[in-house]
């Protein structure tokens, strides 16, 4: 018989995923099955007939952004979902910009162009944890800059309590030699996600700024397979890079990675001075194209984000929170919308107060609005 991994279960009703020919296929269990399913069916058709990331340690690894099933994160992210559905939402997925450090100077940076190189100290990280934690966080992100240049960033990774999220980290791939990808995994390490902006070393090393960023990223991404980690390959799209959707795939095929997850750039941060090359309708049916195309062939789960937004609405305010290396508390790493500081106010009372906000309602981007990009953040004369 084959394996069930539970999604929810209780003596009356249970959720679960079997995996046949690497294919998801979802199935209810339960004397008030025949109700109770129904008002599941959407979060069950979003894992129907998908491919996972791997089976590991008889765990069903769906993504690489998601507790491993079963778990006690994963339990809490059910219950985040279900709170959700009452109208009380959670940040599940927080990012933390730990260092505004970085050897790099990517032209569609999120962040501020500061002179201070701000950091937070680990203190305060280790507080941000808690407190997520509290509020119901599964996936906690060490974000930059350059995450790996912060010290102390493994003892930051062994203080997220897995049993309540998982730690996972965004790099370029700098410094990431296999002493430093195993001592991340000794920590506790669980996702490791490297971005790459092109499937061409002239072409990343072009946005990142540098020369030889493509080679450390690539070099990155083998020191954490190596080392036992999950790892994501993390692509943003843009209409310099849209061509290259077949490239990525083999690029992350042949490189091993357990995911390859496209999002969609946003005109934030120092893309603001690109702002109109944003992707038109015809490359978003081209990203609709090739995730259908590459769904029955050999490689690594696709991800993409923009498809969850359109289906689901954006996170920023409703799923995601991100904290700044000043501290500020933002509704997402590509909104410069402060609610609060976490060096002044609980992680809490501003989630609160940010969530209650009609702004937030799991409708579109709302930084691709120039009107809200200019009206509300001033960010556009």
């Amino acid at each position: 018989m084959q394996k069930k991994y539970f999604f929810y279960r209780n003596p009356l009703f249970k959720v679960y995923a079997r995996v046949e020919n690497n294919k998801v296929r979802m199935g209810t269990s339960g004397l008030v099955s025949p109700i109770a399913g129904k008002f599941v069916s959407d979060m069950m058709e979003i894992f129907e007939g998908t491919r996972p990331s791997m089976v590991w340690n008889d765990r069903l690894i769906y993504s690489t952004w998601m507790p491993p099933i079963p778990s006690k994160a994963f339990d809490r992210l059910v219950s985040s979902q279900m709170s959700a559905m009452r109208g009380r939402y959670v940040p599940e997925q927080l990012t933390i910009s730990i260092t505004e450090d970085c050897p790099n100077k990517c032209i569609h940076c999120a962040l501020p162009d500061t002179r201070n190189k701000a950091k937070l100290a680990s203190d305060v990280v280790r507080s941000v944890i808690d407190q997520a934690q509290d509020l119901g966080t599964t996936l906690i992100i060490f974000d930059g800059g350059e995450p790996l240049v912060y010290e102390g960033l493994e003892e930051l990774i062994s203080y997220v309590d897995q049993s309540k999220a998982i730690p996972g980290l965004f790099t370029s791939g700098v410094g990431l030699t296999k002493e430093r990808a195993a001592s991340l995994k000794n920590a506790g390490l669980y996702m490791l996600s490297v971005s790459l902006d092109s499937s061409t070393e002239a072409g990343h090393d072009f946005m990142r700024g540098r020369p030889g960023v493509f080679r450390e990223a690539m070099s990155a991404i083998r020191n954490g397979l190596d080392a036992g980690l999950l790892v994501n390959m993390y692509v943003v799209l843009s209409p310099r890079n849209i061509g290259e959707l077949d490239d990525f795939y083999s690029l992350a095929r042949d490189a091993g990675v357990h995911e390859l997850s496209f999002f969609q750039i946003v005109p934030t941060g120092r893309w603001l001075d690109h702002k109109d090359e944003v992707l038109s309708a015809e490359d978003l049916q081209k990203l609709d194209e090739f995730v259908a195309k590459v769904a029955d062939m050999e490689g690594p789960r696709v991800f993409p984000i923009p498809h969850m937004v359109k289906r689901f609405g954006c996170f920023a305010g409703r799923k995601w929170l991100h904290i700044t290396p000043e501290g500020d508390i933002l509704p997402c790493a590509c909104m410069p919308l402060p609610y609060g500081n976490i060096h002044k106010e609980s992680l809490g009372s501003v989630w609160k107060r940010l969530y209650k906000d009609p702004l937030f309602t799991a409708g579109p981007c709302l930084m691709r609005d120039a009107d809200f990009r200019q009206l509300k953040l001033g960010l556009e004369k």
